[in-house]
């Protein structure tokens, strides 16, 4: 039973977070194969601000939905207001993310390393974005909701239609009509407005929305929320710090290439985070029920499954990815010298996807159990400690390939902190 459930839920969950990646490898795609190394060079310096958008979203929605599981595993009754306030909180986050990220973005993607051609893309890529940030914002918000609610398949569909919609319209913006980044941003908005439909309709119709939530703030229910939404809000951004601090790395020991050759690099492994992030939110449902009714033995087995399920998807990741490793540069249509350096920068990254296995379900059982401090040390200490080593340590010694080298080691430092971590907490009844 726990395995069919398990199953229900993460499969469709990986393939929503994978399909959420391929947005911006879409994007990419069209970009370099019209625009350049310096279009793909742009909308990579621009992405940490989508990704913090999505991350705004899916930390929010991931806060109320932990509640909801658990809520619902106790049969307790305030299920209705956490709902209710989760849609609240949402909405109010779009209001403040759209002002701040329009009055602010030009200023941030100078701080990113932006100048130039590379500058101007950039901006005309991120305004779009930003104007629909609400359409993205509620969207993968409501998705892990949604997946409380059976709605798994739901999610997922979800997502595969506003991902379709986002590569036609690419391909008529970005190739047929040539509007550059500014054609590539307004596909991904329509896309999430598609995206978003359908999650709406699910709410009103499954589970009578606008008769069953109580969206009156409270602020009990806001503090049990964000006090979650920490987590998974740090665990979507977490992996675009790393972008923004690589970016640097790499303009400064390598300049726009460089840039360029990590951008490709940034699309490959972001697919692969997301589907290990897949793994671990789709056991969420399963983890915060199985807790809130005291179920322990049943929780064991969750995480195990997930475990077995990152580790052996990791590993046909790097066998794909080695062997395509000389292929998928080409894919893109970047220059022959950004391409060689792909071929020969993605083993180094590809060694750390166990590692990223590990931490991405230690993470996501952590804070499906409320243990929220562990979960914050796992999540905000990989951008502290790369932060460190990419600016004071490896690149000082190694030029360029320190830069590509502080990735693998960061992750690998942190998995022996989850390591212990876990072991300390291992034992359900005592946390």
């Amino acid at each position: 039973m726990v395995k069919k459930q398990f199953l229900k839920n993460v499969l469709p969950s990986m393939l929503a977070f994978a399909f959420s990646g391929v947005y911006a490898i879409v994007d990419g795609w069209f970009v370099g194969r019209n625009i350049g190394d310096a279009g793909l060079a742009a909308i990579n310096i621009a992405y940490p601000l989508t990704a913090l958008i999505q991350a705004i979203g899916t930390g929010i929605g991931m806060g109320g939905a932990i509640q909801i599981a658990i809520c619902l595993g106790r049969g307790d009754e305030d299920e209705n207001k956490y709902l209710g306030n989760t849609i609240f909180i949402l909405l109010v986050a779009c209001i403040i993310s759209t002002i701040i990220l329009g009055l602010t973005s030009q200023s941030i993607l100078r701080i990113f390393g932006a100048e130039g051609e590379i500058l101007n893309h950039a901006i005309s890529y991120i305004k779009i974005i930003i104007y629909g940030a609400t359409f993205q914002i509620i969207g993968t918000g409501l998705i892990p909701i949604i997946r409380n609610y059976n709605g798994s398949l739901v999610a997922m569909s979800s997502m595969v239609a506003g991902f379709l919609t986002n590569v036609v319209l690419d391909w008529l913006f970005v190739s047929v009509y040539s509007y550059g980044l500014l054609g590539a941003a307004i596909a991904t908005v329509i896309g999430q407005m598609v995206t978003l439909l359908p999650c709406i309709l699910f709410l009103t119709i499954k589970k009578k929305l606008f008769g069953f939530a109580i969206f009156k703030p409270m602020p009990y229910f806001f503090k049990k929320i964000i006090e979650v939404a920490v987590s998974p809000f740090g665990l979507t951004l977490s992996p675009n710090i790393v972008i923004i601090i690589l970016n640097k790395g790499a303009l400064s020991y390598g300049g726009a290439q460089a840039a360029a050759c990590y951008a490709v690099v940034s699309y490959i492994i972001c697919i692969i985070q997301l589907l290990l992030q897949g793994i671990g939110d789709g056991c969420q449902p399963l983890i915060g029920n199985y807790y809130g009714a005291n179920n322990l033995k049943s929780v064991n087995e969750v995480r195990k499954m997930a475990y077995i399920t990152a580790f052996t998807t990791s590993i046909v990741c790097m066998i794909v990815i080695y062997l395509l490793k000389d292929k998928l540069p080409n894919f893109f249509g970047v220059s022959d010298i950004v391409a060689q350096s792909i071929s020969s920068v993605l083993p180094i990254f590809i060694s750390g996807f166990l590692f990223i296995a590990f931490l991405r379900i230690t993470t996501s059982f952590f804070y499906a159990v409320r243990k929220n401090l562990l979960a914050y040390i796992l999540i905000y200490g990989e951008p502290l400690l790369l932060t460190a080593l990419v600016a004071l340590i490896l690149p000082n010694i190694l030029g360029l390939n320190g830069v590509w080298i502080s990735v693998p080691l960061t992750q690998a430092c942190l998995a022996v902190v989850g390591f212990i971590l876990l072991k300390k907490y291992a034992r359900l009844d005592t946390l």
